[in-house]
């Protein structure tokens, strides 16, 4: 079943249309890639499923359709978004950061700050550092673990790999693999590096000026010739 949906949908900024009536399914428990170039509307995608952009078509979340709510709305309906960029809070730790991603819950959240400490020991290792003084690898898997502590039935990750150092990339979509596999999170991922990607993905979509032009389980984008060329590099 489908945990998230999308249908016909556009959106924009302004006068400027970037995505033009996509269709979009990501099942419960699943991975689900949308690779695609430069401007061919990745993030416009996530946007446009956080409410952070105006939108028409329909955005289906766990049966109940969630096209124009707020961003505030869609983060208590259980979806957690990792922009571009981390979005960490540079002059708070690394534990007030973990403490912030828990804001719309309550009671006390030092268990799964722990938890997440343990799943990412480096950061644990830091818990007490600024965050704009960590490495980029280590504020991407804060802004991760920032998120998780929403206890999110869906995240959103916009290309988690940007700027990190090709060990670095590979060591983080392994966790991730591992989080969806342990806690059964469904996991939407919109990525440059199509084969770490794809590595971790059960299903996938190739994004073109706005239009999805193939999609796919990963191993058939895999096989597609065309894919294998734009993204795969053989």
């Amino acid at each position: 079943m489908a945990l998230l949906e999308l249908q016909g949908v556009t959106g924009g900024y302004g006068p400027v249309q970037v995505l033009h009536g996509i269709d979009v399914a990501v099942e419960e428990g699943q991975v689900a890639v949308v690779l695609g170039a430069n401007g061919a509307g990745k993030t416009t995608t996530l946007r446009a499923i956080s409410g952070l952009i105006p939108v028409s078509g329909e955005i289906i979340f766990d049966g109940t359709p969630i096209t124009g709510r707020r961003p505030e709305n869609v983060a208590k309906a259980g979806i957690a978004h990792v922009p571009q960029g981390r979005g960490t809070f540079v002059e708070l730790t690394a534990e007030e950061n973990l403490r912030l991603g828990a804001v719309t819950r309550d009671g006390d959240v030092s268990a799964d700050v722990n938890r997440w400490f343990e799943v990412f020991p480096r950061l644990g290792e830091r818990r007490g550092q600024a965050a704009g003084s960590m490495s980029g690898g280590e504020q991407q898997m804060l802004a991760i673990a920032r998120a998780m502590m929403a206890r999110p039935r869906l995240l959103l990750l916009d290309e988690p790999s940007l700027g990190l150092a090709p060990l670095i990339t590979r060591e983080l979509f392994e966790q991730l693999g591992e989080i969806n596999r342990e806690e059964g999170l469904t996991i939407l991922v919109v990525e440059q590096n199509a084969n770490l990607a794809l590595d971790i993905g059960n299903h996938g979509y190739v994004l073109e000026t706005g239009h999805i032009v193939t999609s796919g389980s990963a191993d058939s984008l895999r096989g597609d010739d065309a894919v294998r060329k734009a993204y795969l590099g053989f």
